[in-house]
């Protein structure tokens, strides 16, 4: 098993969701953010998300949008994205990492280097928030080849027909947005959100996590106990942009990372 199945497996065991973090690389500095990706798997962090910063967002709320710019501005790059996830690796080899954004910067890189260079600086599995499954297919065979997931998204305006699409070559898990807009935005409700997950977990053995609007431990409590994976981001990058130069603020940051992972033990998997 790569380390995404594993991981799930091990929690499955355990029976509980797993906790997934996402940062923007480079914000608000590759150095700063380094340090921060080093301590997320110790504040609880099952499986991490990093951002890859675009000049053009379209799915990201205000706080994305605004990590995206610091992190271009400090001079973030694909290339340095993946240096980060080699020095990351360095003492982390069971994490597993997950790289979400736009389809031009990996298709600018060149699919079938890109998959090679992901997978030998330590990446897992792939997001791309702007290429839908239909147009996928060179990008997840370049994946493919070397051993990484290529992650689908899911919408609540989905049904079983499109579902089936999007399962269609899908592999590692299942990322639900629990709500119809950008990242950042208002919690999703619990009913309908408890109505999809089932049908998705009907239709495949995949795990499926939900991302989008969770933004309290309460929050993360409910999500993870009607799903696989609870996605947090928005609210952990805005406490990451307050983290200085000499890591003031860094403690505040960790320890409410930790109130969040802190949640889902009360909270088992379905």
């Amino acid at each position: 098993m790569n380390r995404i199945e594993q991981k799930f497996q091990t929690l499955k065991d355990e029976k509980r969701s797993a906790f997934m973090t996402f940062i923007m690389a480079g914000d608000p500095d590759y150095v700063r953010c380094l340090d921060v990706l080093k301590s997320l798997p110790d504040a609880g962090a099952d499986i991490i998300e990093l951002g890859m910063p675009f000049s053009d967002p379209a799915a990201d709320g205000v706080t994305i949008q605004l990590a995206g710019k610091r992190a271009l501005e400090a001079g973030m790059t694909l290339k340095r994205i993946l240096q980060m996830v080699r020095e990351f690796r360095s003492g982390d080899t069971e994490t597993p990492i997950i790289l979400m954004g736009y389809a031009n910067l990996v298709y600018k890189y060149g699919l079938e280097l890109f998959a090679h260079d992901a997978r030998e600086s330590g990446v897992d599995g792939l997001l791309i928030v702007d290429l839908p499954p239909e147009e996928d297919k060179d990008l997840r065979c370049s994946l493919n080849a070397e051993g990484l997931d290529i992650i689908r998204l899911i919408t609540p305006t989905a049904d079983k027909e499109r579902l089936d699409v999007i399962l269609d070559g899908a592999s590692g898990f299942l990322y639900y947005v629990s709500i119809t807009g950008i990242t950042g935005a208002a919690g999703a409700d619990v009913q309908d959100l408890e109505s999809h997950v089932k049908m998705i977990k009907e239709a495949t053995d995949l795990p499926v996590a939900v991302g989008f609007g969770i933004k309290t431990p309460e929050d993360v409590a409910v999500t993870g106990s009607i799903s696989d994976g609870v996605i947090v981001g928005s609210v952990i990058v805005d406490k990451i942009k307050d983290i200085g130069h000499n890591g003031e603020n860094k403690e505040e940051a960790m320890t409410f990372v930790q109130s969040l992972s802190g949640a889902l033990p009360k909270a088992l998997s379905v």
